[in-house]
């Protein structure tokens, strides 16, 4: 791995009542600063074949599954299967969402893919309306109204969004085919966002950045400008005033988000060059810095379904820090940040425990579909 460094004397920080930077902003060239060079991960065909491999194997696989539903009463204790006949695989319902994302994602990118065959006729055989239905039916429940929100409902935003900005026309059957739960999504935030008071900013499902995020994304390529704009005000009313993020507390233990950087991922959205700019300079100032570092996060036990969660960490931090770089080249030295991120989680994916393997595919598909404008 091609290694550069940068060497000069250490000298003490100086600090006065009248300069309140952060502590990475003291940095200067009068410091012993090292950076090791990190190549760019690459996403050819090859590596799709490997990585088709973790949602084919998983969204057909029952258990072990991890139910999240509320049981109303003993007629709800039924198989997976009966309430999620898309959705009941890769060990609960926003993985096996994802792995359909991770699929289509793939096949829309490499058609010549090895497996392309069997994906769409997975794809086919359970995006069916009548399936599509039954999921219907489970959200319509009232007692149902906050299963998986939103870290779920912006995933099957995004496999929509991913259906419909694909020019197929099994994908446009698709498409039409998953539109009411589509609906029932963008009607549940809809209600849902005019009504939370205050921001989720935890490192797990329920961040509400994320969440913001991509239901963001699907607004705009569907131009739904009602829920595009209802993010927008939120996201406004959540983060605008933010200032000095404490990313040093993070992670926690078994994050697979970013609080901080959810943040800007959606501030980056919403927000005017201008606006964005002047708010980045005071919520993340030493990200601006051209040695700035943050460490990986480090698994000690991938066969702990909670701990490998921070693999999900290093793969959801490098596509903020590609979208940031990619964006504005005042953040371009944050790419090596990001392949850093990237290098130390990727070689683990093919191969690794069920714990991991049944999502951390689709995390590292979406960092790298951001890197490589997919």
């Amino acid at each position: 791995m091609n290694k550069f460094f940068l060497l000069f004397f250490f000298t003490p920080l100086l600090f006065s009542c009248k300069d309140k930077k952060s502590d990475i902003s003291e940095i200067t060239k009068d410091q012993v600063i090292a950076v090791q060079k990190f190549p760019e991960p690459i996403f050819t065909l090859a590596e799709a074949n490997k990585l088709i491999e973790l949602p084919l194997h998983c969204v057909g696989t029952e258990y072990p599954y991890k139910p999240g539903e509320t049981l109303e009463s003993k007629a709800d204790l039924v198989e997976p299967t009966a309430v999620h006949p898309i959705f009941y695989g890769c060990f609960d319902w926003h993985s096996a969402v994802h792995g359909y994302w991770s699929m289509v994602s793939l096949l829309k990118q490499f058609p010549e893919i090895d497996k392309a065959d069997e994906v769409r006729k997975l794809l086919k055989e359970k995006i069916t309306a009548e399936n599509v239905a039954t999921e219907v039916k489970y959200f319509e429940k009232s007692i149902n109204k906050s299963f998986e929100r939103t870290y779920g409902w912006a995933w099957l935003l995004k496999l929509s969004e991913e259906l419909h900005s694909w020019d197929d026309p099994m994908a446009k059957e698709l498409e039409q085919n998953l539109k009411p739960l589509a609906d029932i999504i963008v009607l549940r935030y809809k209600e849902f966002l005019p009504k939370l008071n205050y921001p989720i900013r935890v490192g797990e499902h329920t961040n509400t950045a994320f969440g913001l995020t991509f239901a963001y994304d699907y607004a705009e390529t569907l131009k739904d400008l009602e829920l595009k704009q209802l993010i927008e005000k939120r996201a406004r009313d959540f983060y605008f005033n933010d200032e000095n993020c404490p990313i040093t507390w993070e992670p926690s233990g078994y994050d697979f988000l970013s609080p901080c950087l959810e943040e800007v991922d959606v501030m980056r959205r919403v927000l005017s060059s201008q606006e964005f700019t002047a708010w980045m300079d005071v919520f993340l100032p030493q990200l601006a810095d051209e040695y700035y570092h943050l460490k990986v996060g480090e698994v000690s036990d991938r066969t702990d379904g909670k701990l490998v969660h921070l693999d999900g960490l290093n793969f959801s931090r490098a596509w903020v820090f590609y979208g940031l770089a990619k964006q504005y080249p005042k953040y371009k030295h944050l790419l090596n940040l990001a392949n850093e991120h990237v290098a130390y989680s990727y070689p683990n994916l093919v191969g690794d425990s069920y714990e991991g393997g049944h999502w951390l595919g689709s995390f590292a598909i979406y960092a790298l579909n951001i890197l490589h404008g997919k």
